[in-house]
């Protein structure tokens, strides 16, 4: 399996804009539910992130894994942190969730070198 997070990274606005232009509507009703949502509340906006990590490898979406890697680094989650929900996923769903780790790696890896400058 091969990763490309600089490609992910670049192309998701425009794929994401072409479905939006396709089907307004679901954007008009997802937007106000993941917003409404993914705010502090009994759990920090950056524990959901964290969860919504370990959910992504667990039923294999990579758009999602690449997402939500980037949210969680902006709510402040660490490497680590990042890695370790994507191993609670890989526990609760077997060897198709481990090999989506390489996707939440790769997604680190870019956006580290991508804050570093490089």
């Amino acid at each position: 399996m091969l990763h490309d997070a600089a490609k992910f990274y670049e192309s998701w606005p425009a794929t994401m804009g072409a479905a939006k232009a396709a089907n307004p509507e679901i954007g008009k009703a997802f937007g106000p539910f993941f917003q409404g949502l993914m705010k502090d509340g009994a759990l920090t906006a950056k524990q959901k992130e964290l969860i919504a990590v370990g959910i992504a490898v667990a039923v294999r979406c990579e758009p999602c894994i690449y997402s939500h890697v980037e949210k969680c680094l902006k709510m402040g989650a660490t490497a680590a942190e990042v890695m370790e929900a994507a191993g609670v996923a890989v526990m609760m769903g077997g060897g198709p969730a481990y090999t989506h780790t390489s996707v939440v790696a790769a997604a680190l890896k870019h956006l580290e070198s991508a804050a570093a400058g490089g």
